[in-house]
C-alpha cells in the first residue's frame, strides 16, 4: 500500500470521484446494530466485581474494538478475529510514538529504517493489517450474504452510478479508515464523557432522570434520541474534540482567503478546537455545559467534532449512536463513581486528544430496577 493513504482517507476521495451509494450509513440501518453494542458493552462490564477500580479509557478500548470487528467488519470469534484485534491495538499504539504521530502531518519524517524504526514497525504493522482485511474482503465476496447488515458486507453489495462494485482497494481504505475513525477516538470520547458525568452530581442527576423515563428495557433507538444525553455527548466532543484539525485541503490555483494571499500547494486545515472554543459561540468555553445545546441550533461550521463537507469522517452516525448507548447502558444499569486523584487534563495519543490519566473509575455493582 505505501504511503498513499497514510490516514486511509481514500475512501472519501473514491465517494467523491464515483459517487458511490454508502448503505451502511443509511441511518435506517444503524439501529440494527444498537442491541450488539448493548450487549458487546454488558459483556464488558462482567469481568468486574463491586469495588474493582478501573480505567475508563481501557474499557471502552474493549468495546469499541469489539464494535469495530462484529458491527463494521462482521467478524465471529475465530482466528482472523483474534489476529485482528492484537494487530489492532499494535497499531492504534504506534500512533504514541512522536515519530509516526508527527509524520502523519510532515512527510519528510516518513523514514522506513527497517522494522525496528518507528516508522518501519508502524508499516509493518500497518501492512500486516492490511493483509487481513483483504484476506476477509477476498472471503467475503465468494460467500452468500444478501441477509447480513454488517458493514463490510453492505459495502460489498454497494454500487455506483453506473452500477460498479467497490474494487478491494477501496474497500480495504473504507474499512481502514473506520478502524482509525472508530476505535481510539470513541473509546476516549466515552472516557471524557464518564469523567463530565461522574464530576458533577446535577448532570449525573438530571442524565439519570431522563435514561430512567424510559423504563427498564428502553429501545435503543429511543435512548439516543434523548435530548439531554445527546446535549452531553456534543459537550463531550465539543470541549475536547478527538481531532484538533480537519482532513486538510490543499489550494490548486492562487486565492486570497480572508486577507491572505494563498499560493498553489498551500495546505490549509480546519482548527476544530479553536472554533470549539471560540467565545462569541462558547462563552465559558472550558467549563462543561450540556445546556448549550439545549439553549441553540449550531451550525456545521460551528460545532464540527467530524470534520466537514464530503470529507467529514464517515463513521460519524455510528460513532454517535455507539457513544451515547455505551454511555446510557453504564450510567443507567451500573453503580460507578470516579476515583481519580487529580483532575483529568488532555493528553495527545497520535493524532487524539484523550484524558491523560485515563479516568479512574471503581465498579460499585448493578443497579436494582427502578
Amino acid at each position: 500500500m505505501g504511503n498513499r493513504s497514510i490516514f486511509c482517507l481514500e475512501g472519501a476521495r473514491h465517494r467523491r470521484e464515483r459517487k458511490l451509494l454508502m448503505p451502511p450509513f443509511h441511518r435506517e440501518q444503524i439501529p440494527q446494530y444498537g442491541e450488539l453494542i448493548l450487549e458487546l458493552t454488558e459483556q464488558a462490564m462482567q469481568g468486574l466485581s463491586p469495588g474493582d477500580n478501573f480505567l475508563a479509557r481501557s474499557l471502552m478500548q474493549t468495546i469499541s474494538l469489539d464494535v469495530i470487528l462484529k458491527v463494521v467488519f462482521g467478524l465471529s470469534d475465530g482466528d482472523r478475529f483474534d489476529q485482528l484485534k492484537a494487530l489492532i491495538v499494535e497499531f492504534t499504539d504506534c500512533f504514541q510514538n512522536i515519530f509516526v504521530s508527527g509524520a502523519l502531518f510532515v512527510p519528510a519524517l516518513r523514514l522506513d529504517w527497517g522494522p525496528r524504526s518507528p516508522w518501519g514497525h508502524f508499516q509493518a504493522v500497518r501492512n500486516r493489517v492490511s493483509e487481513l482485511l483483504l484476506a476477509e474482503i477476498c472471503d467475503r465476496r465468494t460467500q452468500d450474504t444478501p441477509h447480513k447488515n454488517d458493514i463490510l458486507s453492505l459495502l460489498i453489495a454497494a454500487r455506483d452510478e453506473d452500477g460498479q462494485p467497490m474494487a478491494d482497494a477501496e474497500l480495504h481504505d473504507e474499512l481502514l479508515t473506520m478502524l482509525i475513525a472508530g476505535h481510539e477516538t470513541t473509546a476516549s470520547a466515552i472516557s471524557w464523557a464518564l469523567y463530565w458525568v461522574y464530576q458533577d452530581p446535577q448532570i449525573h442527576q438530571t442524565l439519570v432522570a431522563e435514561l430512567n423515563s424510559l423504563g427498564p428495557s428502553p429501545d435503543p433507538v429511543a435512548l439516543t434520541k434523548l435530548p439531554y444525553l445527546t446535549a452531553v455527548g456534543n459537550e463531550t466532543l465539543r470541549l475536547y474534540p478527538i481531532a484538533n484539525l480537519t482532513v486538510p485541503r490543499e489550494v490548486t490555483a492562487p486565492m486570497t482567503l480572508m486577507g491572505y494571499d494563498l499560493k498553489p500547494g498551500t495546505r490549509l486545515y480546519g482548527a476544530i478546537y479553536l472554533t470549539h472554543h471560540r467565545p462569541e459561540l462558547y462563552p465559558d468555553s472550558k467549563t462543561f455545559k450540556p445546556e448549550r445545546f439545549l439553549d441553540r441550533q449550531f451550525t456545521s461550521y460551528e460545532f464540527l467534532p467530524f470534520g466537514g463537507g464530503i470529507r467529514r469522517c464517515i463513521g460519524e452516525v455510528l460513532a454517535l449512536f455507539e457513544m451515547k448507548l455505551v454511555l446510557a447502558t453504564l450510567v443507567s444499569r451500573y453503580q460507578l463513581e470516579w476515583v481519580g486523584n487529580t483532575p483529568e487534563i488532555a493528553k495527545r495519543r497520535g493524532v487524539t486528544l484523550a484524558p491523560g490519566n485515563g479516568v479512574e473509575m471503581r465498579f460499585n455493582g448493578q443497579k436494582t430496577c427502578q
